[in-house]
């Protein structure tokens, strides 16, 4: 862990205090316009759902705030400081982690390999230096536990986990190492129903122990069982901005499923009765 993620890691979270705030950003490549005009606040304490079909913005978000690629259109705030990231791991140092679809794990190592995987407790000097295995062992279990993830055995490969509890996992290992700012990058796209509650139940654990989430999905049902904002995206624009107390799952899945497009698609199509 850097110097200013231990920072931002000892910082007190208040509920509702703007972590993230974007301000009419836009993304460009070349002539294509992936983002225009986006204004978004993410709060400690609570779930941001960014929902839209494929192509609708939600990678290029993601890449804005994870440090991927930076934005060349509008402000980027983090704890009110007005930032322009370079890399991720820029990102990082301010407490921004981010959970891809992929994990970054590696399946046929252990559980608490993968949770320290590229962060090491190491003893002794490079190149001579030992990983303290007993250490991480016993941290990656507690920290799992602290969340209310039990595995079988901490040293089983990651692989033999469901895919519910190795986004799980993914998760523990964010929180642990600093993370203010989790997003999650469709972490219940490819999970029944069963795994994906298991997946819902660890993003409402990380939003009440005070981290901003922002999760990406495409399901408006998943959305709605977590989140406190939502934000639907449509070729790069946001379409729908509202709170929960603004909006309800019927609203929320029509306008993800056309809203006024799909009603003027009806209206076409109607037949005339005889």
């Amino acid at each position: 862990m850097t110097d200013t993620l231990a920072e931002h890691a000892d910082r007190e979270l208040h509920r509702g205090e703007p972590l993230i705030e974007m301000e009419a950003v836009g993304k460009s490549y070349g002539a294509i316009r992936a983002l225009k005009d986006i204004n978004l606040r993410v709060n400690a304490g609570e779930v941001t759902c960014v929902l839209g079909d494929n192509g609708a913005g939600k990678s290029t978000l993601i890449k804005i705030m994870s440090g991927l690629h930076p934005h060349n259109e509008g402000i980027l705030r983090v704890d009110g400081t007005e930032l322009r990231f370079g890399s991720p791991r820029e990102a990082l140092d301010h407490g921004i982690a981010t959970v891809y679809q992929d994990l970054a794990v590696v399946p046929l190592l252990e559980v608490w390999r993968n949770f320290f995987l590229g962060s090491e407790l190491t003893a002794g000097r490079y190149p001579l230096a030992g990983l303290r295995v007993g250490q991480m062992r016993e941290i990656a279990d507690a920290e799992l536990r602290k969340m209310g993830i039990e595995v079988k055995d901490i040293n089983q490969p990651i692989g033999t986990l469901s895919g519910g509890q190795r986004q799980c996992v993914a998760i523990a290992r964010a929180v642990y190492f600093g993370a203010r700012v989790l997003i999650l990058d469709e972490p219940t796209a490819a999970l029944g129903v069963k795994q994906s509650g298991v997946v819902l139940k660890y993003v409402a654990a990380a939003r009440d122990a005070g981290l901003g989430v922002v999760f990406i999905t495409h399901n408006p049902h998943h959305a709605y069982l977590v989140g406190d904002h939502f934000v639907i995206l449509k070729l790069g624009r946001a379409v729908l901005d509202r709170t929960r107390a603004e909006v309800g799952l019927d609203q929320l899945t029509t306008q993800m499923a056309g809203g006024d497009e799909l009603a003027e698609l009806s209206h076409e199509l109607g037949r005339k009765e005889a």
